[in-house]
């Protein structure tokens, strides 16, 4: 069973005891649930990758009373990894999940394990310190290692590649891509290949980047057979999952459910943009927003016009394009997203259209598949990691930056819990404000702003 330890005694009473409330889909307020608000329970959406992935039969859900040590709220990439390595450590773990294993963001996102933060490390290191901002620029490096181990491990399906550029569409961003390219090279060794605008179209066939930088140690993964992976280690590691299980109250010591009762020492809220008001020092710094992506039909010999290796593209618009090649050839394209809880009516139309902006070689070409999901933004695009209540843990945030820093958050998660919490301490520096206005005013305020830098984008600024 393991340590019954409680983590983190500096901390003890000072926070609440409070009780934490979801609405249940049962409640009445389902279209202001994201948890339902777009998708049909337990139903993956139709997605490329539910249609590539093996999704095996639905575990059962949780009937009655249960002790654990750890419960773990939502089967994601963080709350998988927790589970998968706190059961490593000899503690027994509970994992509840409202629809599918993989349901939400980490069955759905683009695939691209990236390197560092959603901020430099220049920005990192001005405002933490340099031996701060190293530290957490190893937790980085070590990430992607741990998702390619995992990987390796539990998932070989999910086929990792390989190799990220990140595309500059003006030239002054171009030139501080090589700036901080080399800064990288001197300051953490860390080596990356800087690409001009003539060798980028030897590699990624559109005419709009100027530039950028190639890294050879980030990557990219099927996204969906990697969790679905994630979740056999972990109950193989000892962990049970419990699909089709909403948490409908939290306090400290208690998950409660539709159906039952979950009393452990330790409460993960590991549901990103995907638990909206559970408790409000997430709510206050972690807003869910919509992303999607599409697919197109296989490209066959054509997928030579898009890009001649094999390797994942986003770039630098405020509102980012992210693509790569599916191993049947197919275009997997995302760049758009949208502030409202209900997803957009038309989302192929302006896919196709930042599609064709950068690769007018693809009109007329068919779009297979497209879907969305739902992700959770900070004021910084940095992850939240934090203790909100006595034995309750947040982790969330992960601003669609996630897809390897989630796993080694998983790990921090499980450490801390087992006593050991000096990485749990580094990482929760991240800085984290709350967004303005409160919950009720982020979100007008946010598109506000979003609206702005999308035109910024679009005219050049």
């Amino acid at each position: 069973m393991g340590t019954r330890t409680p983590p983190f005694e500096r901390l003890r009473g000072r926070q609440p005891n409070r009780l934490l409330i979801l609405p249940s889909q049962h409640s009445g307020l389902t279209r202001m649930n994201p948890l339902y608000r777009n998708d049909k329970p337990g139903t993956y959406p139709q997605s490329w990758y539910a249609a590539t992935a093996d999704l095996g039969p639905e575990r059962p859900s949780l009937a009655g009373d249960i002790r654990t040590d750890v419960v773990v709220i939502g089967a994601g990439y963080t709350g998988l990894s927790t589970a998968l390595h706190a059961a490593q450590k000899g503690l027994s773990v509970v994992v509840v999940e409202a629809h599918r294993v993989g349901f939400g963001a980490s069955g759905r996102n683009g695939g691209q394990v990236g390197t560092g933060w959603n901020k430099n490390q220049m920005w990192l290191a001005k405002r933490l310190g340099s031996d701060t901002a190293r530290q957490l620029w190893d937790l980085t490096v070590e990430a992607k290692s741990l998702t390619r181990s995992l990987a390796a491990d539990h998932a070989p399906e999910a086929n990792y590649r390989p190799g990220v550029f990140q595309g500059e569409w003006s030239q002054s961003g171009a030139k501080d891509a090589q700036t901080y390219g080399n800064w990288l090279q001197d300051t953490y060794n860390y080596e990356t290949e800087y690409l001009d605008r003539d060798a980028v179209q030897d590699v990624c066939k559109t005419t709009v980047y100027r530039g950028g930088l190639l890294d050879w140690d980030a990557g990219h993964i099927h996204p969906l057979r990697y969790v679905l992976g994630l979740a056999r280690g972990a109950e193989a590691a000892g962990a049970r999952i419990f699909e089709r299980t909403e948490a409908i109250g939290v306090k400290s010591g208690e998950v409660r459910t539709s159906h039952g009762t979950i009393h452990a020492d330790h409460v993960v809220l590991a549901g990103n943009g995907y638990l909206p008001d559970l408790n409000p020092q997430i709510s206050s710094r972690v807003m869910p927003i919509n992303s999607f992506i599409a697919a197109t039909e296989p490209l066959g010999d054509r997928a030579k016009d898009v890009l001649t290796k094999d390797i994942a593209v986003a770039d630098d618009q405020f509102v980012v394009n992210y693509f790569r090649l599916s191993e049947d050839s197919r275009l997997l394209f995302g760049g758009r997203e949208s502030y409202t809880l209900g997803f957009p009516s038309d989302i192929v139309g302006a896919l196709r259209n930042r599609m064709l902006k950068l690769f007018p070689q693809l009109d007329g070409v068919k779009i297979d598949y497209h879907w969305g999901g739902t992700l959770g933004i900070t004021m910084t695009r940095l992850p939240m990691l934090r203790q909100v209540a006595p034995g309750v843990i947040a982790a969330g945030g992960f601003s669609g930056h996630g897809v390897a820093i989630t796993g080694l958050t998983g790990k921090i998660v499980a450490e801390a819990i087992a006593g050991h919490a000096g990485r749990f301490d580094l990482m929760s520096q991240l800085p984290t404000n709350s967004f303005p206005g409160g919950r009720i005013a982020r979100t007008p305020l946010l598109a506000l702003g979003m609206t702005w830098f999308s035109l910024r984008d679009r005219l050049g600024f």
